[in-house]
């Protein structure tokens, strides 16, 4: 028997249905010009201390003597050591509450493995597609969680009792933040109702505003109520490279069926010894360097980067009459369609008149429709471009 919560998902994913209508454009215009803000995929190479790094640890893997092969399931002790000392200084996060992978999104689809089967599950709407469809494979109950202008897109409290709480900030896709305020409200219903949140901040690394706390463990009582998963891919362009990881706390516990108090952070661990053989030596060796002081000033630089491409793309639109969100404090704007048209139906209209790929909303969820996304990793002059050819469509309309 198959698992028949597979049939449950969406025919195809959000992304390869985006590239499957851009590729039958291009087949259709072989020489049109394709500018891509669609993929949230990074565009500037690796930062020279990641490549260094890289380079000496291949140099070790050639020699005998300093050869690594299989490491521990949860990281290496340099690495776990940094995330602790350099991502969380004074929150009192240990090393060995860190569990290093191949990146958050693999982290987050498997950290069901570790809970029963159908628990509530609370999913922001809109949202990356992930969260969704692991909760559907693993017959979970869902219930959307509307986050849109009026909650600042950072959602309403919910009156009901969840077992799990997905959040993600800044958020992918409308680019919003959540206060320190918001948070604190997330986390006292989190812990008055016995309830783990997710916590997804792969975009950290975008905040510059120094009231939005970067961390939900700087919410005190999160680390008794809270997982949360990061990752090197746009903090570092680790798209390519592979790395990410975990925070349990290792006073974060619940109930067994015989009335036990089970440390999630056993679970994660058995899990993983189980199931994964570790990132690679080389791709935690290049992680380790972004961390380094000379590795977070270059790394920070090509977040700025993306920042301003973001704000040029947003000051287009805003003059556009369009309205945009997000696209400060994270790298992707959150735009409403215009004239009411729904969020594939702009899609194809945009991308038939000016060759530029953007994401539909839709796809993100219920909430996501008449929007779409973009996404600031592009190469500058080039999104700027797709921005301007945006403000030009719409003005044909």
């Amino acid at each position: 028997m198959i698992n028949e919560n597979f049939l449950n998902l969406k025919t195809s994913y959000l992304f390869g249905e985006v590239d499957r209508r851009t590729e039958a454009y291009q087949q259709r215009h072989p020489g049109a010009s394709v500018i891509r803000l669609g993929v949230g995929d990074v565009t500037l190479p690796l930062a020279p201390a990641v490549i260094d790094a890289m380079h000496a640890a291949v140099d070790e893997c050639s020699r005998a003597e300093t050869f690594k092969g299989y490491g521990p399931e949860h990281g290496r002790a340099f690495l776990r050591e940094a995330i602790a000392e350099t991502d969380f200084p004074g929150l009192g996060i240990k090393a060995s509450e860190v569990f290093v992978s191949e990146g958050s999104k693999t982290d987050m689809g498997n950290i069901l493995d570790i809970f029963a089967p159908g628990l509530s599950a609370g999913i922001p709407d809109p949202v990356y597609p992930l969260y969704t469809d692991t909760c559907i494979i693993a017959g979970h109950n869902i219930k959307y969680l509307p986050m849109d202008a009026s909650n600042d897109f950072s959602g309403d409290i919910p009156e009901e009792r969840l077992d799990l709480v997905y959040l993600c900030f800044p958020n992918n896709p409308t680019g919003a933040v959540a206060s320190r305020k918001k948070l604190t409200e997330w986390v006292e219903y989190a812990l008055r109702n016995g309830s783990i949140i997710l916590y997804d901040s792969a975009y950290e690394s975008y905040i510059r505003d120094d009231s939005i706390p970067h961390s939900i463990y700087e919410i005190p009582g999160a680390e008794d109520c809270a997982i949360e998963f990061r990752s090197f891919s746009k903090t570092a362009g680790f798209t390519g490279i592979r790395s990410g990881y975990t925070v349990i706390p290792e006073g974060l516990a619940l109930d067994a069926a015989d009335g036990r108090k089970v440390r999630l952070a056993d679970l994660w661990e058995r899990r993983q010894n189980s199931k994964y053989n570790g990132n690679s030596y080389i791709s935690q060796r290049a992680a380790a360097a972004a961390l380094s002081p000379e590795g977070r000033r270059q790394t920070r630089a090509q977040v700025d980067s993306y920042l301003v491409t973001a704000s040029g793309i947003r000051g287009i639109l805003a003059d556009a009459g369009l309205d945009p969100a997000g696209g400060v404090n994270a790298p992707y704007l959150w735009v409403r369609t215009p004239d009411g048209m729904g969020s594939w139906e702009f899609f194809d209209c945009l991308l038939e008149a000016t060759g530029v790929v953007v994401t539909p909303g839709a796809g993100f969820g219920p909430g996501g429709e008449g929007r779409f996304r973009l996404s600031a990793f592009g190469e500058r002059h080039a999104s700027i471009e797709a921005a301007e050819r945006i403000a030009d469509f719409v003005k044909t309309l």
